[in-house]
C-alpha cells in the first residue's frame, strides 16, 4: 500500500491521468462545498461577505507563495535534487523560512489594517456587512501562513513526480470548508466559515507533510539570502509575483464593481468561476503540472527539439479534451448550475444568472486551459518576465473590458471582460514563445482542431436535438427529472464525440487508451532515502 501511495508517474499523459481523476474528485468536492453554502445561504449576504473576505489573504498568498513556486522554486529544486539533494533540502529550508518571515509580517500588518482596508475593497457594502468582512478577513489571514508551507512542500513532491498526496489536499482542504459550514457555523456564527476554511487549509498541509519527512526532508530555520539558488528563486520570483499582483488586483476591482451591483452579485460570479475552474482543473492544469518538471529538464539539458514536441503533443491532448466540456457548458449550463448549486435557499433566479455568467465564461475555457502550459514553459526556459508583461496586458484589457460592460451587462459583463482578456493573453503567450522556439507545431494542432470541430459540432447538435424529448418524459421541476435530462443528454452527447473522434482516428484519444491499458497507469516505485537531515 505505502508504496502505491509513493509512486511517481513515468510519463506526462499518465501523470496528467492522475492528476484529472484526483482533480476531479476534488472538484466534485467542491461542487459539494458549493451546494452546502448555496443551500445554507443563498446567493445573497453571506456569501457576498464570505467571498469577499478571501480577497486580501488571497492576494498575500498568489503574491509570496504562487509567485515563488510557480516561476523558479520548481525548476531550481528539480536541477539540484538530481544532482545533490541535501543542497536541496538546504535551499528549501531557506526558502521557507524567507517566506514564512515574510508573510507573518505581512498579515500582522493587515490584521490591524481590515478595517481601514473595507471601505475601499466593498463600497457596496452597508456597515454591517463591512464588519463581517472584516471579522472573516482577519481569520482567514491565517490561511496563507499555512497554505504557503503547504505550497511548498508540494513543489516538492511535484518535482520528484510525487503527485498523489499532492493531489489529495484540494479534496481535503474543500472537506475542512464543507465542515466548517455545518458544524462551526451554528456555533460560531458567520465566523465559522472562515474557521472552516482554517480547517481545510491545515489538512492541506498535513496530507503531505509524511511523503516530504520520507523523501528526507528535515526543517531547520536557514537565512541564506545570499545562496545562488535562493536568490535566482528569488529573483525569478519578482515578475511573476508583479504578474500576479496584476491578477489580484484585477480581482480586487472585480470585488470593488461587482459589490455596487445587486445584492449576490459576488457571490454569482464566485460560483459561476468556480464551476468553469472545474474542466480546467481537470485538464489544463493537470497536463501543465504533469509536463511541468518535464519542460523543465528539457530545458536545462538543452533538447529544444523534444521540448517543442512535448509543448505541441501537450497542447494537443489539451485541446481534445476541453473541447467536449465546452460544448457541454454551453448548451446545458441551466441543468450544470440547478443541479450543481439548486436548493435550499438558492433559487431560480440565481440559477438563470449564475448560468448566464457560466456561459460568457465557457468560452474562454481553451484559452485557460493552454495558458498555464504556455507560462510553464517561459518559467521552464527560465524567462519570467515574458508572462508578467502579457499578463500585464490581459489584465489591462480585463479592467478595461470590465468597466465597459458592467453598465451593460453587470455581472455577466464582468465574466465577457475575463474570457476575453483570456484570449488575449493565449494569443500573446502562443506568438511570443513560437518567436522564441521556432516552432509550436501549429499544423498538427490544426489539423487536430479540424478534427475536433466536427466531433464537436455533432456532439453540440446531438445534445440540442435530445433535451426537449428527455424534457417531455421527466418532471423538469424536479431535482431528479433536470439531472436526468442532463446527464443523459450530456453522456450521448460525449458518446458521440468519441466516436467521431475514434472514427477519425485520433491521434489523443489512441494515446489515452493505451495509457488506460497500462497497469496503474505506468507508474513505477519511488524510492526515496530514508534520511536523517
Amino acid at each position: 500500500m505505502i508504496s502505491f501511495l509513493t509512486k511517481t508517474s513515468h510519463s506526462i499523459t499518465s501523470a496528467a491521468i492522475l492528476l484529472a481523476l484526483t482533480s476531479g474528485l476534488s472538484r466534485m468536492v467542491g461542487l459539494v462545498r458549493d451546494r452546502v453554502l448555496t443551500h445554507l445561504f443563498g446567493a445573497g449576504h453571506t456569501l457576498d461577505v464570505y467571498y469577499a473576505a478571501f480577497r486580501i489573504p488571497d492576494f498575500i498568498y498568489n503574491l509570496l507563495i504562487v509567485g515563488a513556486l510557480a516561476a523558479g522554486f520548481i525548476p531550481v529544486f528539480t536541477a539540484l535534487y538530481e544532482k545533490d539533494k541535501e543542497r536541496a533540502w538546504e535551499v528549501t529550508r531557506s526558502i521557507i523560512t524567507i517566506l514564512g518571515l515574510s508573510i507573518l509580517g505581512i498579515c500582522g500588518i493587515l490584521w490591524f489594517l481590515a478595517p481601514f482596508i473595507m471601505p475601499y475593497l466593498v463600497p457596496g457594502f452597508s456597515l454591517e456587512k463591512m464588519n463581517q468582512t472584516t471579522i472573516l478577513t482577519r481569520v482567514l489571514l491565517l490561511s496563507p501562513i499555512i497554505l504557503g508551507l503547504s505550497g511548498i512542500a508540494g513543489s516538492v513532491l511535484q518535482s520528484v513526480k510525487a503527485f498523489f498526496f499532492y493531489s489529495l489536499s484540494p479534496i481535503l482542504y474543500n472537506i475542512g470548508i464543507i465542515l466548517g459550514a455545518i458544524f462551526f457555523v451554528p456555533m460560531l456564527g458567520i465566523a465559522g466559515l472562515a474557521w472552516g476554511v482554517i480547517l481545510g487549509a491545515s489538512l492541506h498541509l498535513l496530507i503531505q507533510l509524511p511523503l516530504l519527512f520520507q523523501l528526507g526532508f528535515r526543517y531547520r530555520p536557514r537565512l541564506k539570502l545570499n545562496d545562488r539558488p535562493v536568490r535566482q528563486i528569488l529573483l525569478a520570483m519578482i515578475p511573476r509575483t508583479l504578474g500576479l499582483a496584476t491578477t489580484q488586483i484585477n480581482l480586487v476591482v472585480v470585488t470593488i464593481l461587482a459589490s455596487t451591483l445587486p445584492i449576490g452579485s459576488i457571490t454569482v460570479f464566485n460560483l459561476a468561476n468556480n464551476l468553469q475552474s472545474f474542466p480546467i482543473g481537470l485538464v489544463g492544469i493537470s497536463f501543465a503540472i504533469a509536463a511541468f518538471p518535464t519542460l523543465s529538464s528539457l530545458a536545462a539539458n538543452k533538447k529544444p527539439d523534444e521540448l517543442i514536441e512535448t509543448i505541441g503533443r501537450t497542447a494537443r491532448q489539451i485541446l481534445f479534451f476541453i473541447t467536449p466540456f465546452m460544448v457541454i457548458f454551453l448548451l446545458l449550463r441551466a441543468q450544470i448550475v440547478r443541479v450543481a448549486l439548486g436548493s435550499g435557499e438558492f433559487d431560480w433566479t440565481a440559477t438563470i444568472t449564475t448560468a448566464n455568467t457560466l456561459a460568457f465564461f465557457s468560452i474562454s475555457l481553451l484559452a485557460q486551459c493552454l495558458i498555464p502550459l504556455l507560462v510553464r514553459t517561459f518559467y521552464a526556459l527560465h524567462n519570467t518576465w515574458t508572462p508578467f508583461f502579457v499578463g500585464l496586458i490581459a489584465e489591462g484589457v480585463n479592467l478595461v473590458a470590465s468597466i465597459l460592460l458592467r453598465e451593460r451587462l453587470h455581472i455577466l459583463g464582468l465574466a465577457l471582460a475575463f474570457s476575453l482578456a483570456m484570449m488575449v493573453q493565449l494569443i500573446l503567450l502562443w506568438l511570443l514563445l513560437r518567436r522564441s522556439l521556432g516552432s509550436l507545431q501549429e499544423l498538427k494542432f490544426l489539423h487536430l482542431f479540424y478534427k475536433i470541430s466536427l466531433a464537436s459540432l455533432i456532439m453540440g447538435v446531438a445534445i440540442q436535438s435530445l433535451k426537449e424529448p428527455i424534457a417531455a418524459l421527466v418532471n423538469m421541476n424536479k431535482f431528479w427529472g433536470i439531472a436526468t435530462q442532463g446527464g443523459v443528454a450530456g453522456t450521448l452527447g460525449l458518446v458521440a464525440y468519441i466516436l467521431i473522434a475514434y472514427f477519425l482516428k485520433t491521434e489523443e484519444l489512441l494515446e489515452l487508451k493505451a495509457s488506460l491499458k497500462k497497469r496503474w497507469l505506468n507508474f513505477r516505485t519511488v524510492k526515496p532515502e530514508i534520511t536523517e537531515v
